[in-house]
């Protein structure tokens, strides 16, 4: 089979020939039609972000296709059903191999191409408003990075928990996006975005923050932190590294909760996994909620898909696609 991994020493994205994994107990292998670009993949071939113990050098964290084969004591899913997998790696390819308890069913009036988008992005903004930085109906929600893949995905299922939404974005050309998917939409400037989220909120800050930019935004986003709000921080691509007032927090009583979904355990990925297709299939089902998909390559367009993302042109998600 075609699977994409990192070029020893160069970091180039290389296409090579890779047997076609076997199911172990308790997996399912998918012939993958669709997989999708994620930042995680662009730190990955920077040598930046490593594949946890024992997981596959090909890249790729979700993916969509068919199940070609199941092991042993795999009850809930057939060869021939439509899926949609959360992976540690190896969605860059023709086929993957994955926990069962990691897949979810493809809605019938989703495709394949569509639900590749879907994993990934959705169960880290699920992570976020759910596990790390709970909402509540009714609440105000702040999301930075909104266009992007889980940004998409945290505004729809903010919404359908029953908040309101602000979404930032840093072009004007994105907006018209976060404002469709039912988000008000701020275009960061120079000035930044405190001042615009505190005329917006009348001066009562937001409860709750989905960050995926960090250090860039840190001094803004406290600033329209309520008493009592709760930070979930999934994403760096405004750097690391910042001055931290730690007496604006313990002032506003705040809580700051980070971390990744790729690293999580087994046990706590199927939860989510499990959780998520209870609450958020029926709603992708019906289309309260959809991915976005903002462009489509072929699996050989690989380099340019990752240049495309780390320019941060697509409001969306790209998606790579094998012809399987």
């Amino acid at each position: 089979m075609k699977a994409v991994v990192v070029e020893d020493g160069s970091g180039a994205l290389q296409l090579v020939e890779r047997p076609v994994p076997a199911a172990a107990d308790g997996e399912i292998v998918i012939a993958v039609s669709a997989t999708a670009v994620n930042r995680a993949d662009l730190l990955q071939a920077a040598g930046r972000y490593p594949p946890p113990h024992g997981a596959t050098d090909v890249l790729g964290l979700e993916c969509a296709g068919v199940v070609s084969a199941v092991g042993r004591g795999v009850h809930e899913h057939r060869v021939g059903d439509p899926v949609m997998a959360l992976l540690a790696g190896g969605g860059y390819a023709e086929a993957t191999a994955v926990p069962a308890a990691h897949v979810m069913p493809v809605p019938p009036s989703m495709s394949l191409h569509d639900a590749a988008a879907v994993p990934e992005a959705f169960l880290t903004a699920w992570r976020a408003l759910v596990h790390l930085a709970p909402v509540a109906p009714g609440e105000r929600v702040l999301i930075h990075a909104a266009a992007s893949g889980v940004g998409v995905g945290a505004i729809q299922i903010a919404r359908e928990l029953g908040a309101e939404v602000i979404g930032t974005v840093r072009s004007a050309g994105k907006a018209g996006l976060v404002d469709e998917l039912g988000a008000h939409p701020l275009v960061v400037g120079a000035d930044g975005f405190a001042g615009d989220v505190e005329r917006l909120t009348a001066g009562a800050g937001v409860d709750v923050v989905v960050d995926l930019v960090g250090a860039a935004y840190w001094q803004d986003t406290v600033a329209c932190l309520a008493e009592g709000a709760r930070v979930a921080l999934v994403g760096l691509l405004g750097g690391a590294r910042t001055e931290v007032d730690l007496s604006a927090l313990m002032r506003l009583q705040a809580q700051v909760a980070g971390g990744t979904l790729r690293s999580r355990g087994s046990k706590e990925k199927a939860d989510l996994v499990q959780e998520f297709t209870r609450w958020g299939l029926p709603r992708l089902g019906d289309g309260r909620m959809r991915p976005i998909v903002a462009a489509t390559l072929p699996l050989s367009a690989v380099q340019e898909s990752h240049e495309l993302v780390a320019r941060n042109a697509p409001a969306g998600k790209v998606v790579l696609t094998t012809g399987l």
